[in-house]
């Protein structure tokens, strides 16, 4: 009961990022190319969440981990949403790039 409240709310366990990237997770920047060349995380990819929907097929693996992170979470958020409904099944909002590349 617990847990289906907790689901409800959005109230979902801590990630642990370093765990993700260090299993094989792809960092995906959906951040605008100019804002991703002004700075980004090492090793992380650059889809604008404008041209996500065409570039699904990029990721091939639907379980490999994928962590989306943008300039404020807003544009992370909506990415995750679009791949979780395109049938991505690890997929974790990493928020803000300069928070995220801290946690890493």
């Amino acid at each position: 009961m617990l847990a289906a409240i907790k689901k409800l709310l959005g109230i979902q366990p801590k990630v642990n990022f370093s765990e993700l990237v260090q299993e094989g997770a792809i960092i995906l920047d959906v951040r605008t190319k100019g804002e991703f060349g002004m700075g980004h995380i090492k090793g992380s990819v650059n889809i604008p969440v404008e041209q996500l929907g065409k570039n699904l097929h990029k990721f091939k693996d639907k379980q490999r981990p994928i962590i989306t992170c943008c300039a404020s979470g807003m544009r992370s958020a909506s990415a995750k949403g679009l791949l979780t409904s395109n049938g991505f099944s690890n997929v974790h909002n990493g928020g803000r790039w300069q928070s995220l590349n801290y946690k890493l």
